[in-house]
């Protein structure tokens, strides 16, 4: 009896813990962003669509450079695109200096926009890397479990958003009917506020910049294995002809673009649904926090499953759970839709990774970095359904509901077709 490949070769030990740090690293940035599109709908008196351009900034960084993150890893390494990628999400998160100077909230968007361009680059290169360090055997299990250290820089993230900025936020301050105050207030007033708690959203990503910079000097100093050398060279076009006709990739380069969509409508618009209940920021922060735990518990358990279970058949029935969970979300009003809303994460944890590691099992490995470079840029769903949800919560009322609640409509049609793509692959094995 054949004994089964181990998750990580000894060999491969470090890089792995390496380039697994890179996962917690943007789970920071992503969801110490995610509460930033409520603190700026208050502070820059925004309606909630345009507030959403947060989102649209920071995910559109990722379509932007995907592509020419993996041109340029065929060109030289993946610890160069590494490197690169590093220092353009310092130089992201340093842009907040000028931006809170100026009070503009277009060179806040513009900042994040490039500190994801490094994002890009690390995610381009950080996935396939994983799936490479080991037995082809083992990668879709081995990639879960490097992007079960992503939730845990989210809920650092989270908590410095919940502990620090939000608290801080004088913007955010209630009165004793849990009116915003802020908005009644003299034009001289908002303006020393506003100042105030620019300088609170600033102070993070700088301290961020620098954490980035440390784990730049660590990269730099350690040997990445070529793991691709062997592969033959192929040409850019002989390649997306492959990928194009690779119906399993390219049907999960759709289902990844409707996952990461719901993953970041869920997420972002956990505080305007608790508000339209009267929580506070800051409070209604503990639920995205409680979302997450459930979401970084859930992956370490299927994780393990996998062990035992296709990694397909789970997809669709945490896809099916996820399509019950966000219908309860839409149509329970009161703490019990928001108790359900906040379950959907745990339905959310394998979908990114199993998408991924399904979408390019059959890909030819001279292909890999092209082919997740498409996988990456298919986040670009969490820049264009934000906006989008948005402007259905500044409807106010629909179909005589909260429009914030007929809003999660639109990640209960993503997780359907993540769902009907997990099915999809298991019947057609």
């Amino acid at each position: 009896m054949e004994s089964k490949p181990k998750l990580v070769e000894k060999k491969y030990l470090l890089t792995f813990v390496l380039i697994t740090l890179l996962f917690a690293l943007w789970g920071f940035a992503n969801d110490i962003t995610n509460p930033m599109v409520a603190a700026f709908q208050t502070l820059m008196e925004l309606p909630a669509s345009q507030a959403a351009l947060v989102q649209f900034a920071f995910y559109g960084g990722y379509a932007t450079m995907a592509v020419p993150a993996a041109l340029f890893i065929r060109r030289f390494s993946y610890k160069s695109a590494i490197l690169l990628g590093l220092a353009l999400y310092a130089l992201g998160a340093f842009l907040f200096i000028p931006a809170a100077h100026y009070q503009a909230f277009s060179f806040f968007c513009f900042s994040l926009y490039i500190l994801t361009f490094g994002l890009a680059f690390l995610e381009t290169t950080a996935n396939p890397l994983i799936l490479s360090l080991g037995a082809k055997e083992t990668s879709t299990q081995r990639l879960n479990l490097a992007q079960a250290f992503n939730p845990v820089g989210s809920l650092m993230g989270m908590a410095i958003a919940s502990n620090i900025i939000l608290p801080q936020l004088l913007s955010d301050k209630r009165d004793i009917a849990g009116e915003v105050v802020f908005h009644g207030l003299s034009v001289a007033e908002k303006a020393d506020i506003r100042l105030h708690d620019l300088e609170v959203i600033r102070n993070p990503y700088v301290m961020l910049g620098v954490i980035v910079l440390v784990v730049f000097v660590m990269i730099a100093l350690k040997k990445i294995p070529r793991v691709n050398s062997t592969a033959k060279y192929v040409s850019n076009k002989v390649t997306l002809w492959r990928l194009w006709h690779n119906r399993r990739y390219r049907y999960g380069v759709v289902a990844q673009t409707f996952y990461v969509a719901a993953q970041i409508m869920v997420w972002t618009f956990i505080i305007q649904y608790a508000d339209n209940l009267g929580i506070d920021k800051a409070t209604a922060q503990r639920y995205n926090i409680m979302a997450m735990t459930l979401f970084l518990c859930s992956r370490f358990i299927t994780t393990y499953l996998m062990r035992f279970i296709k990694s397909y058949h789970m997809l669709t029935c945490f896809g099916i759970g996820a399509v019950i969970a966000t219908t309860g979300t839409i149509f329970i009003q009161g703490i019990i839709g928001l108790y359900c809303l906040v379950a959907i994460s745990f339905f959310m944890s394998l979908m990114f990774p199993t998408i991924y590691g399904i979408a390019l099992e059959n890909v030819e490995r001279e292909d890999t970095n092209l082919g997740a470079a498409f996988l990456v840029m298919a986040i670009v769903g969490g820049a264009l359904m934000p906006p989008l949800q948005g402007a259905v919560i500044d409807c106010g009322e629909l179909f005589g509901m909260p429009a914030v609640n007929v809003s999660f409509a639109l990640p209960l049609l993503c997780f359907i077709a993540v769902a009907l793509y997990g099915y999809r692959c298991s019947w057609n094995r």
